[in-house]
C-alpha cells in the first residue's frame, strides 16, 4: 500500500526556511588544503598574503558547516525530511549526482552575522534505481545581495516513490558542451595525498564513509573514499592554475557530474578544452571549457560532463 503523503511534484518549488552560515579566514584555509592547495599557494593558505582570497568554490561546504565551529552529525544536515511529497531517504545510500557553482560576486574573507542559504527544490526524478532531487541554492549577503548560485543534487538509491517513472523540473544549470573529439588544450595533474578525506571533513562535512573504513567496505567502496566535493575543488583548481593562469577569480562558473570515487592517494589528471566564448550572460571575457578529471592510475573519469567559464590569463600558454 502506497503512503499517500508521497507525492512527487509537491517536492518541486518547495522552499527550505534560510539557512544561517558563517565563515572566517580560518575556514578558508583548511578548505583550500582540503581540494589539493600546496604550500606555496600563499594566496589561499596565508592569510597575511597581500592576495589572500577566498576560493570560488567554497560556498559549496556552507550547507554542511552552517555556522558551526564544531563538528556536526551529517544524517542530520543530509536530510530533506522537511520537503513535502518525498518518501523517507536512507543518508547512508545517498551519493552526490552532480554539483555546480556560479560566482555571483567575490565572497569577503570573513563573514561576519547574517548570511544565509536560500534552497528551493528545482528537479525531482523517479527511475528504476531511485529518486533524484536538485536543489537551486543561492548564498545571500545581510542585505539580501546573491553572492552564489549552487545546483546540487542527490542521487538516492533504492528510494520509491509509486514505483513509476517521474521527472519535473522548473529550472536548473546550463547544459554542459560535449567533449570536443581531438587533443585537450589543457592538462594538468595533481596529487591527493591519503589523509584528503580527513582533511576535507573538517571543512563541514562530516560523513562517516570518507573517515570510517568500515563504511566504505559495507557500501562496496572498499574503505574510505574522498568526498565528491573535494574532487570538485581539485577539478577546480586545476582549471585556475591553467586556464586562469592562477587566479583564483579567474572561475565564474564550474558544474560536474560524479561518475566514479576517488580514493585519498589517488593522482588525478584533468584534461580541459576550450569549446569558444562563454555566454555574454555570463560575464565578459569569459571562455567556454568542457573538462574532465580522472585518477592517473586507472584512466576512470571521477569528474564527468565538466563545465565551467574561465577568464583566460593573459599570454597563458596551452599545456
Amino acid at each position: 500500500m502506497s503512503d499517500s503523503s508521497v507525492d512527487l511534484s509537491k517536492a518541486v518549488g518547495f522552499e527550505f526556511d534560510p539557512q544561517e552560515v558563517s565563515w572566517n579566514k580560518r575556514d578558508l584555509i583548511v578548505y583550500a588544503l582540503g581540494i589539493g592547495a600546496k604550500k606555496d599557494d600563499l594566496s589561499l593558505v596565508y592569510e597575511l598574503h597581500p592576495s589572500f582570497t577566498p576560493f570560488p568554490t567554497y560556498p559549496a561546504v556552507l550547507g554542511y558547516k552552517g555556522t558551526d565551529h564544531d563538528t556536526n552529525v551529517y544524517a542530520e544536515r543530509a536530510s530533506l525530511k522537511s520537503a513535502p511529497g518525498l518518501p523517507k531517504f536512507d543518508p547512508n545510500r545517498g551519493i552526490h549526482a552532480y554539483q555546480t557553482l556560479e560566482v555571483l560576486k567575490p565572497l569577503p574573507t570573513v563573514s561576519g552575522p547574517g548570511w544565509k542559504l536560500k534552497r528551493r527544490l528545482t528537479t525531482v526524478q523517479e527511475n528504476k534505481s531511485g529518486i533524484i532531487v536538485e536543489a537551486e541554492i543561492l548564498l545571500v549577503s545581510p542585505d539580501g545581495t546573491p553572492y552564489a548560485k549552487i545546483y546540487s543534487a542527490g542521487f538516492n538509491l533504492g528510494a520509491k516513490a509509486h514505483g513509476t517513472k517521474f521527472a519535473k523540473s522548473i529550472g536548473g544549470p546550463p547544459k554542459a558542451p560535449a567533449i570536443p573529439q581531438r587533443e585537450p588544450d589543457y592538462v594538468f595533474q595533481d596529487q591527493t595525498t591519503p589523509e584528503q578525506a580527513a582533511i576535507y571533513r573538517l571543512s563541514g562535512d562530516y560523513n562517516p564513509l570518507h573517515i570510517d573504513p568500515r563504511i566504505g567496505q559495507k557500501t562496496g567502496f572498499g574503505g574510505v573514499i574522498l568526498h565528491g566535493l573535494s574532487t570538485y575543488g581539485f577539478g577546480a583548481r586545476a582549471l585556475v592554475n591553467t586556464i586562469g593562469g592562477g587566479d583564483p577569480n579567474a572561475l565564474k562558473y564550474i558544474g560536474v557530474r560524479f561518475t566514479s570515487p576517488v580514493i585519498p592517494g589517488d593522482a588525478l589528471e584533468t584534461r580541459a578544452w576550450d569549446v569558444g566564448p562563454a555566454p555574454s550572460s555570463a560575464g565578459e571575457g569569459l571562455r567556454e571549457i568542457a573538462f574532465e578529471t580522472k585518477v592517473v592510475k586507472t584512466g576512470k573519469v571521477v569528474l564527468g560532463s565538466g563545465h565551467a567559464y574561465v577568464k583566460k590569463a593573459a599570454g597563458g600558454a596551452k599545456l
